[in-house]
């Protein structure tokens, strides 16, 4: 009897001093058990279709665009109170500059998922996994430009890591398109959940889709190409004006004074306001979309 209670009470002992069960999967995939969360989870997600200027490019932005409306508003009319009145201008150019980045961010990540499908097309032809092509397709990124460290590698890290937490491709990959708002990533994020969910040829819509991207970028090239030349003519073409009144301030001064006095302020606000009108035409027509 006495043994029994023994049995019993080590029994029991050992029921309590039991080792505690792992931590879930869903208890992992919070990074709450120690190990380190997956590349995009716990912070905020990049989205590409802002760009957000840090502390020290808006500064440079405001004040190389405050000096330079500074200088064009005494060149034009020799008065300090008027060019301290345009060098206010130089807040505006923040955006100017903002949108050009985000332009040039978009048109790489453009170009970088091309070359991501074609490596994405070549590793599905020869049988691996959609997962496998995936992380080949950053090793080739790397491969093409070692010391880069790009959005849309950033991009296939963070839906790898996704994957390894037991997420559906699709999702992470719709979830990339969203937040891309690109026509070619959605049409190809579309297809490819389409093709997943149903059982469709993944190899020849990821070779039709990158084909048809690489065509897309081609015209896109050619078009740089040939609006190239055109677009410096006409930045020499507005430059032209400024040029030559500088250059007649300096050597002909005399010769200048009566353009800053009565009708000559009002002819010179007016080649001002035909300059600036003719700069945003002229960019709104070198603004070719495909």
């Amino acid at each position: 009897m006495l043994h029994e209670k023994q049995g019993t009470g080590s029994s029991g002992n050992r029921r309590e001093a039991a080792p505690p069960k792992k931590p879930g999967r869903a208890l992992r995939r919070q990074g709450m058990d120690g190990s380190p969360p997956p590349e995009g989870i716990g912070k905020k997600l990049p989205d590409y279709q802002t760009y957000e200027l840090n502390g020290l490019q808006r500064t440079a932005c405001i004040a190389i665009g405050g000096l330079l409306c500074f200088g064009i508003g005494y060149l034009f009319y020799h008065q300090w109170l008027v060019a301290i009145i345009m060098a206010s201008g130089g807040w505006i150019v923040p955006r100017f500059w903002r949108a050009h980045l985000l332009e040039r961010r978009r048109t790489a990540m453009n170009l970088h998922f091309k070359q991501a499908l074609y490596s994405l097309s070549s590793s599905l032809s020869a049988g691996k996994s959609v997962e496998n092509g995936f992380r080949e397709a950053i090793q080739d990124l790397r491969m093409l430009d070692p010391d880069a460290e790009n959005d849309l590698i950033t991009e296939l890290g963070i839906i790898c890591a996704r994957m390894e937490y037991g997420e559906p491709v699709e999702d992470a990959l719709n979830d990339f398109s969203r937040r891309a708002a690109m026509e070619d990533i959605t049409n190809f994020a579309d297809v490819f959940t389409t093709c997943k969910r149903t059982g469709g040829d993944l190899v020849e819509v990821v070779r039709h889709t990158s084909t048809v991207i690489g065509e897309k970028l081609d015209i896109k090239q050619e078009i740089s190409v040939m609006i190239a030349q055109k677009k410096f003519e006409s930045r020499a073409l507005l430059a032209a004006p400024i040029l030559m009144l500088m250059f007649m301030n300096f050597t002909a001064g005399d010769y200048m004074q009566p353009l800053y006095s009565g009708m000559g302020i009002v002819i010179s606000t007016g080649a001002l306001a035909g300059l600036a009108g003719c700069l945003l035409w002229i960019m709104k027509m070198m603004n070719i979309k495909v």
